[in-house]
């Protein structure tokens, strides 16, 4: 292994490779710290030709690989392998081209989401998916997770906002999914790369859409006394044939939170909030407007306020932005789930979940994208109480259970990573199981692309299944090599 490492070194630039103690600890993890693994070395390539080599050395010693890149995921999908190596792409991060008259760009996997908007903004031009992160996050690991955003309902996932990737398979051969067309003929591996969390493939180049900016925008908050009555107020929007570009949806605690931490100009008192925002020409704004205050108070909302401005408009964007941040000064520890419903189902999901955080003793709040069936519940812990993780997981696997029970799904942007490969075993049964670890060794057929992640063995299943009935509760995640 020395002598690996050794050869590691010679090719990778200086501080290109980190293998002591104090330097591996901050990639022991990415946003979900409650699980950690000290890598045995992290490369930090700088070149395609650097990239290649790392790839090519650890293939030929069988030595697991897991791609790094802004580390604000939150379903553990980064966490290193403690007898792999880390590859950090943080240095891959320049704007290669940017075409204002096709409308795209080519970025490199380390480039920041709001990066290519910024640079996209003298052609007046943006990219679309605006994850909260979007400050920090980089968009390899956008595709890799299938990222969403506030204004995923109307301008789609990171999936539909691609056109192309560059890719090293782990063997270090260069392949091209996707076309500068709209289209590709044969089988759609975009999609395939797309959320596939680093098992399939390193991302070297993404050639991303851009969109022209709305003409206007304006955003309404609507109050509400009940957040199951906000819930309704979301399916009555979307089945009166209105996409907002964004609907989002939080309860009276991530709205007391959220204006304490950014002052974003909420109603204190309101059991939930939601915010609907609407965007094109004047005319198409003025119309949807309108109609969408007319569903808002039918469907129950006790106030309505339409921002005044852009200062205002960017205010309450801030506040549901912020969010997360601010649910952390609420509790030493939560714990974020990522589950999807049909929007209908959202009353019944919050209902239920109430119901859970009663049975549990634990206190959950609710940020929705709502407008898509994005659940994001927050469940507020203190990791430093023993057995006070394991019952948190515990509470999360069942608010996963009830949205696959409600014709949903167990993430809708954040990835299955670690977090959630028990769930897996409950939403897909083996032969679909079987079916995804064949498309792995299609594509890894050594398994060493971030083993462990995203898809559970059939054994493991066999094992959570028999716990998870016969016991009660669910088995602690352990990382297993497929």
């Amino acid at each position: 292994m020395q002598s690996i490492l050794r050869q590691l070194g010679q090719l990778l630039p200086e501080n290109g490779l980190l293998h002591q103690l104090e330097d591996l600890k901050p990639y022991e993890c990415d946003a979900l710290s409650a699980y950690h693994t000290v890598p045995l070395a992290v490369a930090i390539p700088d070149t395609i030709e650097q990239l290649k080599s790392v790839l090519t050395i650890c293939y030929d010693h069988d030595i697991p690989v897991v791609a790094r890149g802004a580390g604000t995921g939150l379903s553990g999908g980064a966490l290193p392998v403690e007898n792999g190596i880390l590859l950090s792409l943080a240095r891959f991060n320049r704007i290669l081209d940017i075409d204002a008259d096709s409308m795209t760009a080519v970025v490199q996997p380390g480039v920041r989401n709001l990066a290519i908007s910024e640079a996209a903004e003298s052609y007046g031009l943006y990219y679309a998916p605006d994850p909260s992160s979007q400050i920090a996050c980089s968009i390899g690991g956008n595709v890799a997770e299938n990222a969403g955003g506030v204004h995923c309902l109307k301008y789609g996932l990171t999936v539909h906002n691609i056109l192309k990737l560059k890719i090293l398979t782990m063997a270090g051969e260069e392949i091209t999914i996707g076309s500068d067309a709209l289209d590709t003929p044969g089988y759609d591996l975009l999609a395939l790369l797309t959320g596939s969390e680093g098992m399939l493939s390193i991302i070297t180049e993404i050639t991303v859409k851009l969109l022209p900016r709305p003409a206007m925008a304006k955003v309404m908050l609507a109050s509400f006394d009940d957040v199951a009555v906000a819930g309704e107020a979301v399916s009555n929007v979307i089945s009166s044939g209105i996409i907002p570009a964004g609907l989002e949806l939080m309860d009276s605690a991530a709205i007391r939170a959220a204006d304490d931490f950014v002052h974003a100009g909420y109603p204190a008192d309101a059991a939930a909030i939601l915010l609907c925002e609407v965007d094109g020409s004047a005319e198409e704004v003025a119309d949807q407007l309108e109609k969408c205050q007319h569903i808002l108070q039918n469907s129950g909302a006790t106030d309505i306020q339409v921002a005044r401005d852009e200062a205002q408009r960017l205010q309450f964007w801030a506040g549901r932005k912020a969010a997360f941040p601010a649910v952390g000064r609420l509790s030493p520890d939560y714990y974020c789930m990522d589950g999807t419903i049909p929007r209908h189902r959202i009353a019944d999901v919050l209902k239920r979940i109430k119901e859970l955080s009663e049975e549990y003793g634990q206190k959950v709040v609710n940020v929705f994208h709502a407008g898509d069936g994005n659940l994001h519940p927050l469940i507020l812990f203190d990791a430093n109480n023993e057995g006070e993780l394991e019952r948190t997981e515990e509470l999360g696997g069942k608010i996963l259970d009830y949205c696959v029970e409600v014709g949903g799904t167990i993430t809708g942007e954040h990835g299955v990573g670690i977090e959630k490969i028990n769930q897996m075993c409950g939403q897909f049964n083996s032969a679909e199981i079987t079916q995804f670890h064949a498309i792995k060794a299609a594509f890894d057929p050594r398994g060493l692309l971030n083993p462990g992640k995203n898809i559970p063995t059939l054994q493991r299943c066999a094992e959570f299944g028999a716990m998870h009935v016969h016991h009660g509760e669910l088995p602690h995640p352990q990382l297993e090599r497929f």
